[in-house]
Formats: structure tokens, sequence, C-alpha cells
């Protein structure tokens, strides 16, 4: 564990991690932030099995439109379950759209603010990042009813580490 019991140190990353999940073939069975039963969703961190983590960076690397022209959005859910997302557990914690240009990173434009150190490059210190609880998972998935069966759709990947 990275913490005393007493919870007197910083919660400090034991491994880190950098996944990433292609989303072709993704849907969440609705046009809206609903998850519908027939969705294709894929995990995207997973801390079933750990004492939480941490994401640092969420992002999208655009490969280009859908079948209709448009841009791909991705949402984001927190749930128990490893296996399969679940409309009655499943929690919406955010979306991003994707860019309309093959090869532009996305990334939100905020995160949650936290108090746990962060690794930060730029002049002013990075105070946002997603804080994932023991036994939860974070899932991707695009919001269509239907899959996109084009390979368009974009890469979405997460950094940050593991407690």
């Amino acid at each position: 564990m990275a913490t005393t019991s007493t919870n007197k140190q910083p919660l400090l990353v034991d491994r880190v991690f950098h996944n990433h999940v292609p989303g072709d073939r993704l849907n969440s069975g609705s046009e809206k932030l609903d998850i519908i039963g027939a969705n294709s969703s894929k995990v995207i961190v997973d801390c079933s099995t750990n004492d939480g983590g941490i994401i640092e960076e969420l992002y999208l690397i655009s490969r280009g439109l859908d079948s209709n022209g448009e841009a791909f959005v991705v949402n984001f859910y927190i749930s128990p379950s490893t296996d399969f997302l679940r409309a009655d557990e499943a929690v919406f914690i955010g979306q991003v759209t994707a860019s309309d240009t093959p090869g532009e990173i996305t990334t939100p434009s905020k995160l949650p603010r936290v108090l746990a150190p962060l690794p930060s490059a730029g002049t002013e210190p990075q105070v946002g990042a997603f804080y994932v609880p023991r036994g939860k998972v974070i899932w991707a998935t695009l919001q269509l009813a239907t899959p996109d069966l084009g390979t368009n759709a974009p890469i979405i990947a997460a950094q940050g580490g593991f407690y």
C-alpha cells in the first residue's frame, strides 16, 4: 500500500500505467449518455484488484470521421464490473469529442481537482486528475447506437498510476 494507515503521507503511485484501446466497433447502444444492454465497451483502467489509481491524462488520437461524416464522441463510465458494462451499474463520468483531423490529439478540458502530487512538465503544477477507487473500473465506449464498422474510430488512452 502506498500510504500509511493514518494517511499522513501523500498518496504516491506504486506502478505507472499508459493504457490504450482502439475505438473500432465500440458502441454504447444509445445516441445519448445511456448504456443499453447490447453495448460493446472496453475497460481502459482496471482497479478491481488493487488499491485504486489515479488517471492524470485521458486523450483521444483521431483517425477520422464516422460513417455519417461526424466526429466521434467517446463516453467514459465507472463501474464495479470487469466483464461487461451493465446499465444498472454504469455511472457516466465524462465525454470527449474526437477531432475531425486524423492524427490530432484531444483531451478533456478539465479533470477534477486532486490533492495527490502529480508529475508536471509545465510551469504550472498539475492539479487535475481522476481518482479511481479500489474495486472500480473505468470503461470507454463510443456514443453510438450501433458500432461503426469503419476503421476511423479514435484511439482512446489513459495515463496515470496505481496505488
